[in-house]
């Protein structure tokens, strides 16, 4: 397909998410995350705005901004079609100036100051839903692989089996109302 064509994606939506892990990982890919005070990996996501999902794990000590400029590289090297991304309000003039160079357009989304509370921002909800379909895999509420490559190969079939469930209609049995 040429692009910017149908089915070939041009805009992205980037999020980071730290996460504990557990004592199997080997403590040089650990870190911590000073500003949640987690010890552990962090998750770099990218989907584009259909909610396909690109990811890199990292050391939690890494910075936020790093961490997206490597998944944004991933993206960028998988996707050359992109040529939009929205983030949220915490990432820093390095990201940007790094997106400039891939060309590869910046739109920041900020929350209206007038809402209280909890509200879902234009076009972050898309990478929310996105984490929120990873955390009901057990395996994936903490971290327990050892390599990160591993570690991102647990996420992307937590994604296929989502993804699978999706298009087939199919839900998953409970034990409530039999009899």
């Amino acid at each position: 397909m040429p692009p910017g064509g149908q089915g070939v994606p041009t805009g992205s939506i980037i999020h980071t998410q730290a996460i504990k892990t557990s004592t199997n990982p080997p403590l040089a890919t650990q870190g911590t995350d000073a500003a949640k005070k987690i010890v552990g990996r962090k998750r770099g996501i990218v989907t584009d705005t259909l909610g396909l999902l690109i990811v890199t794990v990292c050391a939690a000590s890494v910075s936020e901004n790093q961490a997206d400029i490597r998944v944004l590289n991933q993206a960028g090297t998988g996707h050359p079609t992109i040529t939009l991304t929205w983030v949220d309000t915490g990432f820093k003039q390095q990201f940007a100036n790094h997106t400039v160079t891939l060309g590869i357009h910046v739109r920041v989304v900020h929350r209206d100051p007038d809402t209280c509370g909890f509200h879902i921002l234009r076009r972050r909800g898309v990478i929310e839903h996105t984490l929120g379909w990873l955390m009901p895999h057990r395996c994936l509420a903490r971290d327990y692989e050892s390599a990160l490559a591993s570690s991102e190969a647990m996420i992307y079939i937590a994604i296929i089996d989502n993804t699978s469930k999706r298009i087939t209609d199919e839900t998953t049995p409970t034990w409530r109302g039999t009899h």
